[in-house]
């Protein structure tokens, strides 16, 4: 642990506590190392922060920063190391009136250009006074220092530093960067800070790539540099190279960009913000017990029934109830008899921690009770309380609403919007992929024979067969509309693949036919002009088109061709067929 003693360099006992080592700086584009963050490493073993924290126990936090600045200036191989990253609080900045100067004073030492090195602020301190730091810093700024704002987007570090200390690099915390392949949240958050740094002039440093699909997403965001473990470790001597197949990426394949299934605004509303604390009947209460609850709480579609424990066993609608005790006698002969003869023994529960999103599946079951029953909420198994279905509808209504601006509201894919930004990606990158153009083959008889519910299921089945025959990483599915969908694949047996496709959805299609019509294999009923016509079974068509590397400059272009594909697969019967160029 650091020693404090009275000295002519007071922290000089400290300084023997850490060494210094340097982890790498990416340049993306290049793919070269052009600057290194200067790390301090305790020798017996424990986190820096322990160190900086006693230091700043005993008021002595600017002394061991500065300590550790003329340490790594000392020992940095500036012939090979690029910029040199050093790591100062505020409160190292601001300490003292002279606190700005013996920072200069310690770099200087080293007798290198001052234009080598970048001071990064870090997120430990709260800054009261953003404008007092940004004068101090101006010292360093006027004698050629760089200025970077460490660890954005956790800590203390926020947009009125951001703009306040208008900083030349800005580094991105590893909460944002780690795993952002896998999280549309994060992608959006980075994407608008990539907008707001082009705004203000500042670069941005991605920390904690640790991922080589993650390295990717950085790359074709446009952020400049980047730092991690997957770039390089740090070290006592600087790196001059990234580390080998850092930039590896199954022959550098574009990772499909990861998305919200369903609208993020209602992704914290449960089942809890639904919630109507309502009354509740006991197995054994009779059903004269029922008909006076009913009329105390008339705003009640139905009551819940419970055992003992709390368990729901079922829901007593007021309708049905209502009905069976207007009959000649009823309130006579079952005004005594337990209330459970009358209730619905499999209502619809749901947890109160169960999101809105789980719940809406709901709406897609063949049982339609719970719209005038309602369902029950339960929290570790035991009633809570009742929801009522116009809430759970009118939540859901809003909730597709939103999603279809940029996803297919009965599949959840990807719609135009995206479909068309994810080619431009592809052509931008210069990767090669196929674009598959998918269809099916007598959808309308089918739709009018059996009806929109079971119209929607073989859709479902389109989009659940895709996802099961592409790789999520670098193949992209959407849903134009109705029973349209465009697959762009980038992996390499993308014929095989669509291949699988069509030959399991015409299997599974099979079952949605009733078994009389999928018997003779075929359906009857009106053509388009009102005549009475036979219709084979409905099975599915791929169009494809695989562009060369620069041959396209458009979205519209690709998606015009494997239309056209698609065409002639549908034209010529065939399941799949690849437009020759």
């Amino acid at each position: 642990m650091l020693e404090l003693q009275t000295t002519a360099s007071p922290l000089e006992p400290g300084a023997q506590a850490f060494g210094m080592v340097f982890q790498p700086i990416v340049r993306l584009d290049s793919q070269r190392v052009i600057a290194h963050e200067a790390l301090m490493r305790p020798h017996d073993g424990q986190s820096p922060l322990a160190l900086l924290d006693a230091a700043r126990d005993v008021g002595r936090l600017g002394e061991l920063e500065t300590l550790a600045v003329r340490r790594a200036t000392s020992c940095f191989d500036f012939a090979h190391g690029g910029l040199l990253f050093l790591n100062l609080s505020a409160h190292a900045v601001l300490h003292s009136p002279r606190r700005p100067q013996q920072v200069l004073e310690s770099l200087q030492s080293c007798g290198y250009d001052l234009r080598r090195f970048v001071i990064e602020i870090t997120e430990r301190d709260i800054v009261e006074d953003s404008a007092r730091l940004a004068h101090a810093l101006g010292f360093l700024r006027a004698a050629g220092v760089r200025i970077a704002l460490d660890d954005f987007g956790n800590g203390h570090s926020n947009f009125e530093l951001w703009h306040e200390l208008a900083p030349e690099f800005v580094k991105l915390d590893r909460y944002l960067v780690h795993r952002i392949h896998e999280s549309a949240g994060r992608l959006s958050i980075v994407k608008a800070l990539v907008q707001v740094a082009e705004s203000l002039g500042t670069e941005l440093v991605a920390e904690g790539v640790e991922d080589v699909q993650d390295l990717r997403i950085l790359q074709d965001l446009g952020i400049p540099y980047a730092q991690g473990y997957l770039l390089g470790r740090p070290h006592v001597q600087v790196a001059t190279q990234v580390s080998s197949g850092a930039f590896d990426t199954e022959g550098g394949k574009l990772p499909v960009l990861p998305r919200s299934t369903r609208n993020s605004s209602f992704r914290r509303i449960t089942a809890e913000h639904l919630m109507i604390e309502a009354p509740y009947l006991l197995h054994d209460a009779c059903n004269a017990e029922a008909e006076q609850l009913f009329r105390n709480n008339p705003q009640l579609p139905a009551l819940p029934v419970v055992d003992s424990q709390g368990i729901p066993l079922g829901l007593l609608n007021r309708r049905v109830f209502n009905e069976r005790m207007a009959m000649p006698f009823a309130r006579e002969l079952s005004g005594r008899k337990p209330c459970t003869m009358y209730m619905h023994s499999a209502p619809v529960v749901c947890d109160i921690g169960q999101s809105i999103d789980a719940m809406s599946e709901i709406l897609l079951g063949e049982d339609q009770r719970y719209l005038s029953d309602g369902f029950i909420i339960v929290e570790d198994g035991r009633y809570r309380g009742v929801g009522a279905s116009e809430a759970l509808v009118r939540r859901v209504t809003e909730l597709r609403i939103e999603a279809a601006r940029y996803a297919n509201p009965l599949t959840l894919l990807p719609g135009n919007i995206p479909i068309t930004e994810h080619i431009g990606r592809l052509l931008e990158s210069g990767q090669s992929f196929a674009a598959a153009y998918c269809d099916l083959n007598s959808f309308k008889p089918f739709n009018d024979q059996y009806g929109y519910f079971r119209g929607d299921r073989m859709i479902q089945l389109v989009a659940t067969t895709l996802a099961r025959h592409t790789d999520p990483r670098w193949d992209f599915v959407g849903h134009v509309g109705g029973d349209d969908f465009v697959v762009l694949l980038q992996s390499e047996d993308w014929q095989v693949r669509c291949e699988r496709i069509v030959a399991e959805f015409n299997a599974a299609a099979i079952a949605l036919f009733d078994p009389e019509d999928a018997a003779r294999g075929s359906l009857e009923g009106e053509d388009r002009s009102g005549r009475y016509a036979t219709f084979a079974l409905t099975t599915l068509a791929i169009g494809v088109v695989y562009p060369l590397p620069g041959q396209f400059t458009s979205a519209e272009e690709i998606a015009s061709l494997a239309a056209s594909a698609k065409r002639q697969a549908k034209r010529q019967q065939r399941g799949v067929f690849v437009l020759s160029q």
